[in-house]
């Protein structure tokens, strides 16, 4: 299974590199039996890893059972993961299964692992390590063949040192690491993450979904998330269903942030296209596109003053001389903005039929700046398209918000 195939099957929604990573690294572990610790901040999704591993492992078929261990009290823990017997304690009126023995064959996720209890962690380790475990009130050893992942938000040294996880019991989970990155790290996939968010909502409360204007778009990625992934689709419901307006821009989304979204705000960066797929143009791509419009039409006049001048002729130099001067004023043009950068046709020379190497040359007193010629190209996409933006950036091979921004600076369209 392809990676693309995995986030399209558990409905994971990036392209960070790191979370390509982390999904990756699932993929290679799950046909093993061996143990894996998932570490990242709360709210980031760490429990998808161990559905990804669990179903593409041969286990599919068996259990699989997700326990969140910082929501069991202690006094009942033991209990929970490895069961009783009747009596053993106040209440236990009959004889229970723990989840590991009912997990047998498959998979147990133990989620929030570092708060488990001291007494419980050397009980898991021993399960770890041989397969056996006691129930609670019982001196007979069971086996057991599940596999284990685990997931923890703590940082798992600092609970090391400070005498809350046992260091033999870390090694033992921790064969293979998997890190989840924090949403901070993933800018570029905010604001895929909001748009599916905004949509979901849409249809579960029968509304047109919400959409971010540019600048808002930007306050969304430049904000630090400390509650990550979990957060982000808190705000995305929130706007939803409080906003009667589908369009929002950054003065509404900073009521929905924390001190108005202005906590850790690094610098903005370019905001993914609407479109999707390909990094968004930016101005310079544009002007690129002009510069090798440019020299394309060279090459093309280059040939025809060739083909002119090997016929021969006195109507056919005259035309040929034409084209020419032509030529030069192109060549002329894009010559001052970048001889580095791009390899212009050197300048051309006409041979009159009789004469020898004669230099057909001609000073020419003015030439178009690259802006006019951007806003001459772009005035022709929408001229063409009848004003429509959209068709008219395709046109020029640029996206419709740099079209747009074009626009607003030639004032014009």
């Amino acid at each position: 299974m392809t990676l693309e195939a995995v986030k399209q099957r558990f409905g994971i929604i990036g392209h960070s590199p790191l979370l390509n990573h982390a999904i990756e690294t699932a993929m290679r572990v799950a046909p093993t039996d061996i143990s894996v610790l998932v570490t990242g901040e709360s709210g980031t999704g760490k429990e998808v890893f161990s559905q990804i591993i669990h179903q593409l492992s041969a286990r599919k078929h068996a259990q699989y059972i997700a326990v969140n261990c910082g929501a069991i009290p202690e006094g009942t823990i033991d209990s929970e993961l490895f069961g009783h017997e009747k009596g053993s304690f106040t209440g236990a009126h009959e004889a229970r299964k723990g989840y590991f023995e009912v997990a047998d064959g498959g998979t147990i996720f133990l989620d929030e692992v570092a708060e488990l209890p001291l007494s419980t962690q050397v009980r898991l380790l021993r399960v770890l390590e041989t397969g056996e475990f006691i129930k609670v009130g019982s001196s007979k050893s069971l086996k057991t063949n599940v596999r284990t992942v685990a997931a923890t938000n703590i940082n798992i040294a600092d609970a090391i040192n400070k005498g809350k996880f046992r260091e033999d019991l870390f090694y033992r989970l921790n064969t293979v690491p998997i890190i989840m990155p924090p949403l901070r790290e993933r800018k570029d996939d905010v604001v895929l993450l909001f748009r599916k968010f905004a949509s979901d909502f849409g249809e579960k409360y029968r509304m047109p979904s919400v959409r971010l204007t540019e600048e808002a778009a930007q306050l969304l990625m430049g904000y630090s998330w400390p509650g990550n992934v979990r957060q982000l689709k808190n705000v995305a419901e929130q706007i939803s269903i409080i906003e009667k307006e589908r369009e929002i821009g950054p003065e509404i989304l900073r009521h929905y942030l924390p001190d108005g979204g202005k906590a850790n705000l690094p610098a903005v960066r370019t905001v993914a296209p609407e479109s999707g797929g390909g990094a968004d143009f930016s101005e310079r791509e544009l002007m690129y596109k002009v510069l090798f419009d440019m020299k394309r039409d060279i090459n093309d006049l280059k040939k025809i003053v060739l083909e002119l001048v090997d016929q021969g002729g006195e109507m056919h130099h005259t035309v040929a001389e034409t084209h020419a001067q032509t030529l030069r004023r192109l060549h002329q043009d894009i010559e001052p903005v970048s001889t580095s950068t791009f390899n212009t046709t050197p300048e051309v020379q006409i041979h009159r039929p009789g004469d020898q190497n004669y230099h057909a040359h001609e000073e020419m007193e003015e030439s178009l700046s690259l802006g006019e010629r951007e806003m001459e190209l772009i005035k022709k996409a929408l001229e063409k398209h009848r004003g429509k933006r959209k068709a008219a950036a395709d046109e020029l091979g640029i996206s419709e918000r740099t079209l747009y921004r074009k626009i607003k600076e030639y004032k014009f369209g």
